[in-house]
């Protein structure tokens, strides 16, 4: 907590929201001390010697003296393993039943005494002693998991903790671990697996933050990995880099260790390019939902819109100024006293109206929604819930309750099938009320408190979809069951649309429910670079749309800082301003004239970019690709794209340079091989390598490989319609070709879009552009433009 933070906490302390906090606090404490049993001695274990092992199909059981092993390669060449008899299901993580095993992959004794499952794309070595390790068909070992260690209560009241080291290249860097702001590289160090809100804007140096997941991402010289430790409960994870040539010119690998309080000791590991790495977790935990086509445009939201005239206020000064605008969205404020599912009629006297009245000028409206429910009588949300049994509960059979924005509150058990179904059913409210569209706020999920940690007990009891357990281990699903419930309820009230819902606090997973974004990030410029971080490091995790609070959620940003923070969003898939209730404005001409015509620039090329990020999006969707990727996405084994953090890919075609610090009007960019072209000046430039490139204020770096095929919305003509889709092809290169995907986007509803590929080639003089076919090739149906 930083000094700010510290000063507000104990002004709010005397206050009555503040000793509501402080009595909570206590109550949770005192619920832990009755219903937790004290951890007592421990015994250690290691799994001992080899004992013997029983072929199955995949792999098989690999017994020691005091342990075993089922291990095991999937169709597809995933590979899990899982300790005492810890298989793949119940997995909140996987999507349905576990991929099958492979038939053709045998478990057979190996020369060391130990034992290895042979298959056409990985080899698993299980040691005489409990290592395993993972290599390429080619004998390269990518991962070593060294033998685990339990800590087991000595009278068995209580959940082992455990611990595993992996040790990986020397070379190789990690990436992923959920949202981080420190990334997207992961430095050695600490970080939590609990799912957290930090209580106040954060920055890069803020960890945990609010979506955590066991998911490593490895890259080195040797290939790709991706290691997903199946395990909820709180955690960390330990990271140290590795060094080459340390010691007697021997290399020191770099190593990941993961110690967790309790939960099954399980993991799957995934190798090959990153694109197969992607494509691969995205068969095991779910296809990406498609966001519906209007939430690809600009979006603004406020905490403190306040009434329904300043909400036409705004949407009105976003049209007379020629921006474009998809949605708005609105915050707790307009809620009836901060009660979920409420309206409050003095300021919004008929929501279904002005929602409809927005709708008529192509902007949707978007519906903050909380899961913590105000324990009153007479609200039906509460009454409702409380009928079904619906909310979680301590051990005593009572209610949970903490404080949050309406006071005193309940919170559901999302964990619970039928507590989701009603829960979902409660969406048509919001649905009634006119939203096209939800976000999930505070659902880590949060109970103020001026110490301790800011949510439910620990000891709070939840139904874990029929295992039953406690909090820690619902804790960091809680907001992924809630997206769940959210998700399916909006398919079965309008099952013809795409839903729209966006949640803070998620999974591993939750991509099959929609996105996120970043929460509550500082307003300077460090809260800038963490921003690209989350995106970066989330899409390497499988949830591909994501974007930052635009401007930063507190406090008053600079011109400069605005506008810069606004040039990033416009190139990210969730393009959203948003600010708190005491913070200043982000509507682009509270900050002069000057930066509102830099930002309609940066608006009105999202608006031609538009069928780009609907192919973006349906590709995310079939094959797990996100949008936002590294420098390396494509060449994983150039080391200086590895370390490059301050600039990333849109899809395959563009690079994309933000400016991250202040005063900057020139920058330098790190290119992958290839030629690329300067979108503003035509310049092209041969990569790899570093060159320099302006950026003035009125934009910011952005590059083409030659050779791209990319959709984008034609001119408007004299009368002010929009052109439709052509395709903007950049030059190839002499001697070299090259090609784009283009995804019409088949509408708001479930339609399987067709994939149409495009190549480019030099003629003599000449850009050739094809259309790839079952038949051979033809020509566009789509207008053509070549530029560079």
């Amino acid at each position: 907590m930083n000094g700010r933070e510290l000063l507000r906490s104990m002004k709010d302390a005397g206050s009555p929201r503040g000793m509501r906090t402080v009595r909570s606090a206590w109550r949770r404490r005192r619920t832990d001390e009755r219903d937790l049993p004290a951890r007592g001695a421990e015994r250690a274990r290691v799994p001992g010697a080899v004992s013997g092992a029983e072929p199955l199909a995949g792999g098989g059981i690999v017994r020691f003296a005091r342990a075993e092993l089922r291990v095991w390669v999937a169709v597809g060449g995933a590979v899990f393993w899982g300790w005492d008899g810890d298989g793949p299901s119940p997995s909140y993580a996987l999507s349905g039943d576990p991929p099958e095993p492979d038939p053709r992959a045998l478990l057979e004794p190996d020369k060391e005494g130990g034992w290895r499952v042979v298959s056409e794309r990985v080899t698993v070595t299980v040691s005489r002693h409990g290592a395993v390790e993972v290599a390429t068909p080619g004998g390269v070992v990518l991962r070593r998991e060294l033998p685990p260690r339990w800590w087991e209560p000595v009278d068995g009241n209580g959940p082992a903790r455990w611990a595993q080291r992996a040790e990986v290249a020397a070379d190789a860097r990690f990436f992923g671990l959920g949202g981080r702001a420190s990334g997207p590289r992961l430095r050695e160090g600490v970080y939590r697996l609990w799912n957290t809100d930090p209580g106040g804007a954060f920055g890069p140096g803020d960890d945990p933050l609010y979506i955590t997941m066991p998911v490593q991402l490895v890259v080195a010289d040797a290939g790709t990995h991706l290691a997903f430790y199946d395990n909820s409960w709180d955690g960390r994870v330990v990271l140290k880099e590795g060094e080459e040539g340390a010691g007697s010119g021997h290399d020191r690998p770099g190593t990941s260790e993961v110690r967790m309080d309790g939960g099954p000791l399980r993991c799957w590991v995934l190798l090959g390019t990153p694109a197969r790495v992607l494509h691969g977790w995205t068969a095991l935990t779910g296809v990406p939902a498609p966001p519906p086509s209007w939430a690809l445009g600009p979006q603004h939201a406020r905490w403190g819109f306040g009434s329904a005239e300043e909400v036409r206020r705004i949407v009105a000064g976003y049209r007379e100024r020629g921006l474009p605008l998809s949605a708005l969205h609105l915050d707790i404020d307009h809620y009836d006293r901060h009660q979920v599912f409420t309206v409050d009629r003095r300021n919004f006297p008929d929501l279904p109206a002005l929602a409809k009245e927005l709708r008529a000028q192509g902007v949707r409206l978007v519906s903050i929604v909380d899961p913590a429910v105000k324990a009153a009588p007479g609200n039906e949300t509460y009454e409702s819930g409380s009928a079904a049994g619906a909310f979680v509960r301590d051990a005593r059979g009572d209610d949970v309750r903490g404080e949050v924005w309406p006071g005193e509150c309940v919170y559901p058990d999302f964990t619970d099938p039928a507590v989701r179904e009603w829960w979902g059913g409660l969406y048509e409210e919001r649905l009634e009320q006119g939203f096209s569209g939800v976000w999930h706020d505070m659902n880590e999920p949060v109970s103020f408190a001026p110490f301790g940690d800011k949510t439910l007990p620990r000891s709070a009891r939840h139904a874990l979809d029929g295992r039953g357990g406690d909090h820690r281990e619902a804790h960091n699903v809680y907001g992924l069951t809630m997206a769940a419930a959210g998700y399916e309820g909006l398919r079965r009230l309008r099952p013809e649309e795409r839903p729209f819902l966006f949640s803070r606090s998620g999974w591993a997973g939750m991509q099959r429910y929609g996105g996120t974004w970043s929460g509550d990030v500082a307003t300077d410029w460090p809260g800038l670079r963490a921003s690209l971080s989350l995106v970066l490091g989330l899409g390497l995790c499988g949830v591909p749309y994501s974007g930052p609070d635009v401007g930063g959620f507190t406090g008053a940003p600079t011109p400069e800082l605005y506008l810069r923070w606004y040039q990033l969003g416009s190139c990210l898939p969730l393009f959203r301003t948003h600010a708190a209730i005491d913070a200043g404005r982000r509507e682009p001409w509270e900050f002069g004239d000057e930066v509102l015509g830099h930002a309609r620039a940066a608006l009105l090329e999202r608006e031609r970019l538009g069928p780009y990020f609907a192919t973006l999006a349906q590709l995310a969707r079939l094959t797990g690709a996100p949008y936002v990727r590294p420098v390396w996405w494509g060449a994983p084994e150039d080391r200086a794209l590895r370390d490059c953090e301050d600039a990333f890919l849109l899809g395959d075609s563009l690079l994309v340079a933000p400016v991250l610090e202040a005063g900057t009007e020139r920058r330098a960019v790190r290119l992958p091989r290839g030629r690329w072209y300067d979108t503003a000046t035509g310049t092209a430039y041969e990569g790899p390598g570093q060159i320099l490139l302006d950026a003035p204020l009125s934009r910011i770096p952005v590059l083409a490989r030659a050779g791209a095929v990319i959709p984008v919305l034609g001119a408007t003509d004299s009368d002010g319609a929009v052109g439709g889709i052509e395709l903007e092809v950049w030059r190839p290169a002499p001697g070299r070709t090259g090609g784009g995907l283009v995804v019409r986007d088949p509408g708001d509803g479930w339609a399987d879009p067709e994939v149409e590929r495009y190549t480019s080639r030099l003629v003599g003089d000449e850009v050739v552009v094809e259309r790839v076919t079952d038949d051979g090739v033809a020509p566009p149906e789509l207008p053509v433009r070549v530029r560079g």
